[in-house]
């Protein structure tokens, strides 16, 4: 039997997990009732556990049955702080909390390559690791599992390392899409707030207003995307929070705002934050006001390793044909915290669809009303677990 029949064969199993678990979301680092759902499933497979001592994090080791090189599987498990609008009859349970971007198909996708991979042990010349993590949407739960050891959990390091995500849209289900090098962008926070000193709004010059430097700083902070950086290395800003005042004839002491800042390289997103704070700083000054600004690094870019891209990519091909893989022309602005494992491991990312619908018009991910297709759990199982044992036999040679 092919590990994609036997994946099949899981696929009810797989699909009633995911359904539980989208019951359920939690957000952030602490996930103890998707941790023990997750453990359940596990349970009786004979890997060797361990529990984060920060976050509700689960590292399991596959020993093979024979010596050799160590792959990981990452599966991520937190839910977004989003109220579930999707229809689904197995919507979540949990108000302000949804699986809106799909990784509850990659944790039960993971507990199904893990199942595939451990009803072959004997035959695997080598270790694997299966990383579920929480805290992706924003806590960097992938950092915290590599504080806490993930990449040396077999007793050796990891060798290589891949990961998959569903889309909701964009993409027709049942679709591989990945590229060689830059896949997702670097993020960064960036923070202000203006200080002024409030007064009446009909005498504009007894006070100092914050509002009209602040909104500069927002148009400035674009302009200084232009003509600063290369457009062929692009950055994206996009503030997203603006607060000010609480009545139209009222001058307030202060205005903040928040942006996300995105890159592509890491020179980039070296210096973009530096600059923006530059901006944000010398307009207040030529306003004669103060500013309280900060920018703080998040994600690393994505870079999928090219001789690991051209494997998952021929990978792909060989089980379920050339026409269930597409190369992506360009990478995409989103961010992921699995780029702190590939600056680590040689390895690669890759999405698949799991639309319902037409992908050009269906709720994408983060979206209330976004709907994936649980079919393709069998086929998301089936290529991790190809993935380590193809790679555990190129390892051994």
């Amino acid at each position: 039997m092919t590990l994609r029949s036997d994946a099949a064969a899981l696929l009810a199993d797989l699909v009633t997990l995911r359904r539980d678990l989208h019951r359920i979301p939690e957000i952030g680092l602490h996930l103890p009732r998707t941790q023990e759902r997750v453990l359940a499933a596990l349970d009786g497979l004979g890997l060797e556990v361990t529990l984060g001592k920060n976050l509700s994090s689960i590292t399991a080791v596959l020993r093979g049955g024979k010596p050799g090189g160590t792959v990981l599987l990452r599966g991520d498990m937190d839910a977004l702080p989003v109220t579930e609008a999707s229809g689904e009859e197995f919507t979540s349970t949990i108000d302000g909390a949804m699986h809106a971007c799909g990784h509850d198909l990659h944790t039960a996708g993971l507990v199904g390559a893990a199942r595939l991979l451990a009803a072959r042990r004997q035959d695997l010349p080598g270790d694997v690791v299966f990383m579920f993590q929480p805290g992706e949407e924003g806590w960097d739960g992938a950092g915290h599992m590599i504080e806490e050891g993930v990449l040396t959990a077999s007793g050796r390091p990891v060798d290589a390392a891949y990961g998959l995500h569903v889309s909701a849209a964009s993409y027709a289900k049942g679709h591989f899409v990945a590229r060689p090098g830059t896949l997702m962008a670097a993020s960064g926070a960036l923070a202000v707030r203006v200080v002024g000193d409030g007064g009446h709004g009909s005498s504009p010059h007894d006070a100092r207003d914050p509002i009209p430097a602040a909104c500069e700083m927002v148009t400035a902070l674009q302009t200084m995307v232009t003509r600063t950086f290369d457009v062929f290395d692009p950055v994206v800003i996009t503030v997203g929070s603006f607060h000010a005042g609480t009545r139209r004839n009222i001058i307030p002491d202060d205005a903040v705002f928040e942006a996300t800042l995105r890159s592509f390289s890491p020179e980039v997103a070296a210096r973009v934050g530096e600059r923006a704070v530059q901006v944000c700083r010398g307009i207040a000054q030529a306003h004669g006001l103060d500013v309280e600004v900060s920018y703080e690094p998040e994600y690393p870019a994505t870079v999928n390793d090219a001789g690991a891209y051209a494997f998952v990519a021929d990978t792909i091909r060989d089980v379920f044909g050339e026409e269930r893989f597409t190369e992506m022309a360009d990478p995409i602005t989103g961010s992921e915290d699995f780029s702190r494992v590939l600056e680590r491991v040689p390895g690669a990312y890759l999405f698949l669809g799991a639309c319902p619908a037409d992908p050009a018009t269906a709720p994408d991910n983060h979206s209330p009303r976004a709907r994936f297709d649980d079919s393709v759990l069998g086929d998301g199982a089936a290529l991790l677990a190809e993935l380590a044992v193809r790679r555990l036999a190129l390892l051994a040679g």
